[in-house]
């Protein structure tokens, strides 16, 4: 293991149209801890970026990122990561391609609170973890879609609703999605976190036809319970 961020390709084609980095969550440590590529947090995070890849065919590249440091504990942040992250990847791939950001729980927050950087065009918070004063600085050109489950019992449901009502008062393309039954670790209704995800940053980035639920949300409706 190492205290230095790291990135795991799940799908990486040859001239690739559009980038989405898939973020891990994890609770904060009272000491700096390292990141485990077998910790649940991280594991939970494989099937959803299996997902963006089969949902990106082979038009996207779908790259894992794996913190710093475990949760939230001083510096490096999660938000240093990816900043770090898409410059790394503009290197490699040349350019700032067209961004997405997926993140779980704190990786939700990351997800948010990078956002305005240059080329993310797509925000996708799974069950955010959220304080008082989150949310992103730049709106414009970015859509954002935050899903909850209305079991979860460690990210509270409100700061991630209010958020998304103040990213539409303030005009932007954001979507809030409730997930009857879901919990924080999204184990049960999997299928729902996975596919509005992959859907809604397919969307996005490479401007797919919405179909079901998510055709909803692009034709206008913003709050939904799934």
């Amino acid at each position: 293991m190492s205290d230095e961020p790291r990135l795991i390709d799940v799908r990486v084609p040859d001239d690739p149209q559009g980038l989405v980095l898939v973020l891990h969550g994890g609770g904060s440590r009272r000491e700096r801890m390292m990141v485990s590529p077998r910790q649940l947090s991280v594991l939970r995070m494989v099937p959803i970026a299996r997902r963006l890849a089969r949902e990106g065919r082979g038009r996207l590249a779908v790259v894992r990122m794996l913190n710093s440091a475990r949760g939230w504990a001083g510096a490096p942040t999660p938000v240093d990561d990816v900043r770090w992250a898409l410059a790394h990847l503009a290197d490699r791939f040349g350019r700032r391609l067209p961004t997405g950001l997926v993140g779980h729980s704190l990786g939700g927050r990351a997800a948010l609170l990078a956002s305005s950087e240059d080329g993310v065009r797509s925000v996708v918070a799974l069950a955010p973890y959220l304080l008082p004063g989150d949310g992103p600085r730049v709106l414009g050109g970015r859509s954002f879609l935050t899903v909850h489950g209305d079991q979860d019992r460690i990210a509270r449901i409100e700061p991630a609703a209010a958020l998304a009502r103040e990213l539409e008062r303030r005009g932007a393309d954001s979507a809030f999605v409730l997930v009857a039954g879901g919990r924080h670790a999204m184990l049960r209704h999997h299928r729902r976190f996975d596919g509005l995800a992959s859907a809604f940053t397919a969307t996005v980035l490479l401007g797919e036809e919405p179909a079901g639920l998510l055709a909803r949300l692009r034709g206008g409706e913003r709050w939904i319970r799934a």
